[in-house]
């Protein structure tokens, strides 16, 4: 027992105590408001799910900066492959599609829950994106080598795409090209990309997005011109901002929230709930604290001792900042709706265990930053 305690100290002096303190305060601000948001169905179910995500999800990232090094992780980068690759095809044969969405992106559980495997996708992604990176380092300038790497971040996302869920896809877009800039490419394959891509541009706009997704796009230039169609989920939202002004309505006191009026209030459009409920000072806390975890994950990639302890690091910071920006974006309506969620904020089990997975890889290349640390043991 002795010996347990001993191990304890040891985590708790040196982990990165700030960051985990971060996510923590995030997570259980967030599971309030899914409290707030869901109480007017009468059902504690997705709050519940949340407390038991955040237990779940520190508990394996506690774990996972702990028992091995993220160099094995990495190594074993086909075991994360194929699970997540495995359960994404799953869905393509059992998936189904919650109320609310048109894409069967999830698999149904049972008690009532859901999986999404595509969140896993993303761990996986960055794990063998590390991978890839470190058997070609030293050869990155070579073309060859460098639209292997751009194959590599082509697939999930194509993936995803397939499966209809374009919000996801988008986000693996942005992981891949955080990663691509962090592995040392030359920034004039970033031009030939930004060139192509807006050439390309109009041939997604007629062919790659279908009618409602171009209306999503129409709708920020107009936002009045269908308020009960494309345009019905964004307004709502930003009648529940104003709604809340400064300091907000009150905790459990949104007009909007406590009917349930804002569409998808305790998952996509969390941040509106927020607003609504605590105003625009509870909406600056949450900006300040996601802020805070993303500026303390880059710390972490800055601190690292190698290449895959960086690569690591800003995919997961590309996972997160997109997923923030998206989010907060599609709730003020200057960016379309596009189902992402507000990390450790909007309700979603499987959301947060994977983001609790990636705050977990941070924290080992942390843990594993200095070799003069005693008690690990780094069998990189």
């Amino acid at each position: 027992m002795g010996r347990l305690w001993s191990k304890i100290a040891d985590y708790v002096r040196e982990t990165d105590k700030v960051l985990l303190l971060l996510c923590v305060t995030a997570s259980l601000y967030g599971a309030l408001m899914v409290f707030s948001t869901t109480r007017y169905s009468g059902s504690h179910h997705y709050f519940l799910v949340q407390l038991a995500a955040i237990a779940i999800g520190l508990a394996v990232a506690v774990f996972l900066s702990v028992f091995t090094s993220y160099n094995t992780i990495v190594r074993w980068w086909p075991i994360p492959a194929a699970v997540a690759l495995i359960l994404v095809g799953l869905t393509f044969i059992i998936g189904y599609a919650p109320a609310g969405t048109d894409d069967k992106a999830w698999i149904m559980l049972p008690l009532n829950m859901s999986f999404q495997p595509s969140e896993l996708l993303k761990i996986a992604f960055i794990i063998t994106f590390a991978k890839h990176v470190s058997v070609i380092e030293g050869r990155i300038a070579s073309p060859l080598n460098v639209l292997a790497l751009a194959l590599h971040g082509l697939f999930p996302v194509a993936l995803i795409h397939i499966q209809g869920d374009d919000g996801t896809a988008l986000v693996l877009a942005t992981i891949f090209l955080a990663m691509f800039f962090a592995s040392g490419v030359k920034l004039r394959y970033f031009a030939i990309a930004g060139g192509l891509t807006a050439a390309a541009l109009p041939l997604a706009w007629f062919f790659l997005l279908n009618d409602d997704q171009r209306d999503r796009f129409r709708i920020l230039f107009n936002p009045e011109a269908d308020l009960y169609g494309s345009g019905w989920q964004q307004w709502r939202a930003r009648v529940a901002m104003a709604n809340g002004g400064l300091f907000g309505q009150g905790y459990l006191k949104g007009d909007f929230v406590q009917k349930g009026d804002v569409p998808l209030g305790y998952n996509d459009f969390m941040f509106a709930s927020i607003g609504e409920e605590l105003g625009l000072l509870g909406l600056a806390a949450v900006a300040l604290l996601l802020m805070g975890i993303a500026v303390r994950i880059l710390l972490v990639a800055h601190r690292a001792k190698d290449k895959q302890g960086v690569i690591l690091c800003t995919g997961i910071f590309g996972m997160l900042c997109a997923q923030i920006i998206l989010n907060i974006g599609m709730c003020v309506s200057i960016l379309p709706v596009i189902g992402i969620t507000l990390p450790f904020f909007s309700a979603g089990g499987t959301s947060l265990v994977a983001t609790y997975l990636g705050v977990g890889l941070v924290l080992n290349v942390y843990m594993h930053r200095d070799k003069r640390l005693m008690y690990l043991k780094d069998d990189s």
